[in-house]
């Protein structure tokens, strides 16, 4: 079980090495297994990728919309061909079950590539009368755009992040986390088949220095990073001191609310998809489930039942629905979360204790009860398989309790009251809502957080405004009126 990329960078349209830079273990979470091994970017490397990217940038932003969405489709339609390919790639590379990656991640990076490609030639600018004179406006590229990855969704991210970026006109140096280093370099390679020209979508692997490098860099003119909120504040620092345009998806601990006239099956069925799809690891996760009294004992009955009948196993297995959890540290953080849930008096209702392989880093999916809003595991991202469940009476104090947070990434409500549903997420600070729904998050729509959970939008017409600058043209049709 090897999947050791042609080289560990794509740069200038082509796979490139360098054995000087520090090496790291691409490691198989299910079983510890080393798949792999890639060199983190020297600096060679890294000018490399820079000064190809503004290179190639200057000629792709003459490049007519429509001709730069041909290529955007034709990368579409060729990760869909191999979507089984890209998704083993992709299990391997996360320990995300099979089942899941070939529906939620390539395929996702899909869309992307087919609805910028859609949006790339409608973006126009616009003309303002002025009686005699008029101005116009112009949309321009950026210029060359940084992408800071995630190792939840990498082959997603890749493509959320340059997929917007080449449609208006930029160029991508994309650097995938270091633990989830491979599926980048694929997106790069199917891009360049579909046609895009060298130099425009660049991967770069390494670790936080790598990253700090290249968004440091004044060639840089935007930053786009899905991670955490520490690495956040450190990104916007080191890009501030350039001015860069900057995008930031970051973490949450959001509220998920049930009220007890919601459908049992569908706010159980919710209440795991916010909490285990993806073995936990996801930055909207609902993790603080507020459970209304009237509905509590039939909801906590019935979400343990449901929990204890997931599957977990080798994610290459197609029946296998929860996998592992992607590093040996996230592991023993997570298990240090469910510790303290204890220590701290929360009821545990299911799991709470390794499971699976014993070669993989697996966790029973993690169901505490009784939990109160002081508790660290309501309070803190876990990042990881463990449900938190609060009690409430009374819809101003749920409301109230789901915005004590320093996160505002995202809320659901699940109620029988479409009313009380839509007042409820006026009231909730959260970039991305759902009505009786959670983390349904198709390109369309746009994704993004507040407070402390990140700035700018990722995805949708909205990315418009965080890929392209606005520029402004005074058109003067008579003589110039001066006072001197």
């Amino acid at each position: 079980m090897i999947a050791q990329p042609k080289a560990s960078h794509f740069i200038d349209g082509r796979h490139v090495e360098d054995a000087a830079g520090a090496p790291i273990d691409v490691i198989f979470p299910a079983t510890g297994e080393v798949i792999a091994r890639v060199h983190e970017a020297t600096p060679a490397v890294i000018e490399r990728a820079l000064a190809s990217a503004a290179r190639a940038q200057k000629e792709w932003a003459r490049v007519k919309p429509v001709e730069r969405a041909r290529i955007l489709r034709r990368a579409a339609d060729l990760i869909r061909d191999r979507n089984q390919e890209l998704s083993e790639l992709e299990t391997l590379d996360t320990g995300k079950p099979i089942q899941e990656t070939t529906v939620a991640d390539a395929a996702s990076g899909a869309d992307a590539l087919e609805y910028f490609a859609g949006l790339a030639p409608t973006v126009t600018g616009e003309t303002m009368p002025l009686g005699r004179d008029f101005v116009y406006t112009v949309r321009e590229p950026l210029g060359v755009c940084v992408g800071i990855g995630a190792w939840n969704y990498p082959t997603q991210i890749a493509c959320w992040k340059g997929a917007p970026a080449l449609a208006f006109g930029n160029a991508m140096i994309f650097k995938p986390s270091e633990t989830t280093p491979l599926s980048a370099l694929k997106v790069a390679e199917i891009l360049h088949e579909a046609g895009l020209p060298a130099g425009l979508y660049n991967v770069v692997q390494g670790r936080g220095a790598v990253g700090a490098v290249l968004v440091s860099d004044p060639r840089v003119a935007k930053v786009s990073l899905t991670g955490s909120v520490p690495t956040g504040r450190k990104v916007y620092a080191l890009a501030a001191e350039g001015i860069r345009h900057v995008t930031m998806e970051l973490g949450g601990k959001s509220p998920l609310i049930i009220f007890d006239d919601a459908n049992l099956e569908n706010a159980v069925g919710g209440a795991l998809m916010a909490n285990f799809y993806s073995s936990g690891q996801v930055c909207s996760n609902g993790t603080r489930v507020f459970v209304q009294k009237g509905i509590k004992d039939r909801f906590l009955a019935r979400l343990k039942e449901r929990t204890e009948a997931i599957r977990l196993g080798d994610p290459r297995d197609p029946d296998t629905q929860m996998g592992p959890l992607v590093s040996a540290a996230q592991l023993d953080k997570v298990l240090g979360y469910i510790e303290a849930g204890k220590r701290e008096g929360a009821r545990l209702v299911t799991g709470g204790h390794r499971a699976g392989p014993n070669s993989g880093w697996f966790i029973a999916p993690t169901v505490f009860a009784d939990v109160t809003d002081e508790m660290v595991i309501a309070r803190e991202e876990i990042f990881g398989p463990v449900m938190a469940v609060l009690d409430f009476e009374h819809e101003e104090d749920v409301v109230r309790r789901a915005n004590a947070t320093e996160f505002g990434l995202s809320a659901g409500v699940f109620t029988g009251d479409l009313a009380r549903g839509h007042r409820v997420v006026a009231a909730l600070e959260a970039g991305t809502c759902w009505i009786n729904a959670y983390n349904l998050t198709p390109v369309e729509t746009p994704f993004g957080g507040s407070k402390q959970s990140g700035v700018g939008r990722e995805n949708s017409k909205a990315a418009i405004e965080h890929y392209t600058q606005v520029k402004s043209v005074y058109v003067n049709l008579g003589d110039v009126d001066a006072p001197y």
